[in-house]
């Protein structure tokens, strides 16, 4: 059974500013998501699942049908802030998704198989998708998950700070613990990778690995997934700015369940459109990697 590539793309881009799920970086006019599908095509994977909000569902089919038609099976998959929370009130002031893990879990009825999940918005690299692809097909189980890590000086933006998940790694390779960091960046002065927080400037070594979100699931996640979100409700109905993250999941599914998560390294550069101003760069990287052979100049002709 051929893998799913499931494909977060109903963020609301509020740093960025537009639907930057849909905007083209390529030659051809190719979004970010296109050339992550490509790769997932190439490495093996039978379909993908897209999660999205229901006010751009009709616009974002007609861009990635015509062009997906034939070459791998879609699912198409509404996050709704209602969907999973049945017994519990939705206060008012709850406007903004519940967040990854429950965009995931959105995904549980048009999945059947061990699965990717990567965001829209971020360019991964063909090695990524190798790697996952191996790793879904020879080695997941209900008690074994994998992230992709990658090399946190290839994660960094020019235009300001990034998030970004840092992973700490036993012997074996396997996540101990994933610590978000929210405010990482390249330290003009010193020239090293810090993070800030309320006491101050803290220094990130270069060889740690970072989570970019790309993990690898056994379908049984779904009902992990479920119940730690009953829980969540019940600890934050009532916060209208908490999240369940995917790494909440990860989190209990070693601490608590006895589960493993492979970290497994990728050397691939990364980049994305987390400011606006990332946009040029994006298109310039795209580009280098058309001119070298590595894409054609237009994915889907």
């Amino acid at each position: 059974m051929k893998p799913t590539l499931l494909v977060l793309a109903a963020g609301m881009a509020t740093r960025y500013g537009s639907m930057k799920q849909i905007e083209g970086f390529g030659p051809s006019g190719e979004t970010i998501m296109d050339y992550s599908i490509y790769d997932a095509i190439r490495a093996g994977f039978g379909k993908v699942v897209f999660i999205i909000r229901k006010d751009f569902e009709d616009n974002f089919k007609s861009i990635f049908e015509p062009k997906l038609n034939g070459k791998i099976e879609t699912a198409y998959v509404d996050q709704d802030l209602t969907d999973f929370t049945d017994g519990f009130q939705i206060p008012p002031e709850r406007k903004k998704p519940w967040g990854t893990a429950h965009a995931v879990l959105c995904a549980k009825d048009a999945i059947a198989e061990p699965f990717a999940v990567i965001n829209a918005d971020d360019f991964y690299g063909r090695d990524a998708f190798e790697k996952a692809f191996q790793f879904l097909t020879t080695d997941v189980s209900p008690k074994k998950y994998c992230i992709i890590g990658y090399e946190l000086p290839k994660t960094l933006s020019d235009n300001g700070t990034v998030s970004r998940g840092v992973c700490e790694v036993d012997a074996n390779g396997n996540l101990i613990t994933i610590t978000e960091r929210t405010k990482i960046y390249k330290d003009a002065a010193s020239g090293k990778i810090v993070y800030e927080e309320s006491d101050g400037k803290h220094d990130v070594p270069d060889t740690v690995k970072v989570s970019m979100n790309f993990w690898g699931f056994d379908r049984s996640v779904f009902d992990f997934i479920e119940k730690l979100f009953r829980q969540f409700l019940t600890d934050n109905i009532n916060d209208p700015k908490a999240e369940f993250f995917i790494p909440i999941l990860g989190d209990d599914f070693i601490k608590k369940e006895g589960g493993t998560i492979k970290v497994i390294p990728t050397s691939s550069q990364w980049f994305g459109v987390t400011y606006k101003e990332d946009a040029p760069g994006v298109k310039q990287n795209v580009q280098k990697l058309v001119d070298a052979g590595a894409y054609p100049a237009s994915l889907w002709k």
